[in-house]
């Protein structure tokens, strides 16, 4: 009873909240998904990521079989009528696919779902909805059935110089590594778009790229300004809740319809989802050492243009995966660039505080991307080439799928 109390006051909580502008059932959905996933459920980005993926592919499918204004992702033919509520199929959809990831979460997904459907009149289009929803997300678990996640794959440890191994603080071995072997939502494989690879131990460029997190990326650093250890500290929030909130208060400002909305945050999800996989597979076939062994082990890198500091640490706690290329450059490379396909432009601006309450404004999409390359060496975690790679991964990811998927349906007019 205790439990289930609590429970209850989480989704009253949540209920009472001030909602984003403007909120529609999908945006509404995606600050329920991302409670559920990035908060109660604490998932990292290599496990949200690709949940958000198929709740959102699902919510599309479910919008989009009503609408029929464009290409489904798993329901390519029209199942439903234009008369059939798209509130209500979007809500079942998520509901339905959130109940499938986080099943002992039910108690405040019941109710969220409850007070969704309320707000839909009873009827036969309400009914109908409904239907296209379970629909919708009975195909996606479907096709995610055995789709590489869980698996066992770790990355390999080594104590050779440039290779990885465990590190400060925790020295774990990413148990979510099995990221690299799931199938993508859109692309033909992980390797499809995979990067160059990190700069040879004993050239100058990483010696450049070597001495410049280890200057600017110190905890203790001096050469880094009050504004770039803002910049650090703000993008070191779990990335894809940093993006979720984003995505949402830009499809407000903006006035994206419901319709639009359903399709906006599927291409975001899927088009992230694709590059972290792509990433996770560039990480265990380069399996490079993070910035804080290179530089406390420099003395063994045959580099003469480098120089060990066994006590050097970073301003942001290093993950426990492998460095090259970023999860973060990766995530936020496709996200940008899914947001200017869908925009039409880069020049769209935003403000942004983050839980932590630190914010920053932007004046362009390709302003984040630029600062995020910069931020996670400030940060001293990366490599500039780690992140710069990984942009660029993201962004071909994207224009994957811009050519492949979510295109205007032709010929299906109900």
């Amino acid at each position: 009873m205790k439990k289930q109390l609590m429970l209850l006051a989480a989704v009253f909580a949540v209920l009472a909240a001030p909602a984003v502008a403007q909120a529609d059932t999908i945006t509404q959905w995606n600050q329920n998904a991302s409670t559920a996933l990035f908060v109660t459920a604490a998932q990292p980005p290599q496990v949200s990521v690709v949940n958000m993926a198929m709740v959102h592919g699902a919510v599309y499918d479910a919008v989009n079989a009503i609408d029929g204004g464009h290409d489904g992702y798993l329901l390519n033919s029209r199942i439903a009528t234009r008369s059939d509520s798209k509130d209500a199929a979007a809500a079942t959809a998520a509901y339905r696919m959130l109940l499938n990831l986080v099943p002992t979460q039910q108690l405040s997904l019941d109710a969220l779902y409850a007070a969704s459907l309320a707000t839909v009149p009873d009827g036969s289009a309400k009914t109908r909805g409904i239907a296209v929803g379970n629909a919708a997300a009975a195909a996606m678990i479907a096709a995610r059935t055995d789709d590489g996640r869980f698996g066992g794959f770790r990355f390999t440890i080594s104590s050779l110089p440039g290779q990885w191994r465990p590190v400060l603080p925790a020295f774990v071995n990413d148990p979510f590594a099995w990221l690299k072997d799931v199938r993508p939502f859109l692309i033909e494989s992980g390797s499809q778009f995979g990067s160059e690879g990190p700069p040879e131990l004993t050239s100058n460029k990483y010696a450049r790229e070597l001495n410049e997190v280890k200057s600017l990326g110190s905890a203790t650093s001096t050469a880094r300004t009050a504004d770039q250890t803002l910049a650090a500290r703000y993008w070191a929030e779990n990335p894809p809740q940093t993006w979720s909130r984003i995505s949402r208060n830009l499809s407000a400002q903006q006035n994206v319809s419901l319709v639009d909305n359903a399709r906006l945050f599927a291409m975001l999800y899927m088009t992230a989802a694709d590059a972290l996989i792509t990433v996770w597979t560039d990480k265990a076939k380069f399996s490079f050492w993070r910035p804080i062994t290179a530089i406390r082990e420099a003395d063994s890198d045959g580099n003469p243009h480098t120089a060990a500091d066994p006590a050097w640490l970073p301003l942001i706690p290093t993950p426990p995966y492998t460095e090259h290329s970023s999860g973060h450059g990766g995530l936020s490379g496709s996200i940008a660039a899914t947001l200017q396909d869908f925009f039409g432009t880069d020049h769209i601006g935003w403000t942004d505080t983050n839980v932590g309450g630190l914010t920053r404004s932007f004046t362009s999409f390709s302003g984040s991307i630029d600062e995020i390359i910069e931020a996670r060496m400030w940060s001293g975690i990366h490599f500039r080439s780690a992140d710069e790679q990984a942009a660029k991964i993201g962004r071909d990811v994207a224009k994957y799928r811009q050519l492949h998927y979510f295109g205007p349906s032709h010929g299906n007019d109900g």
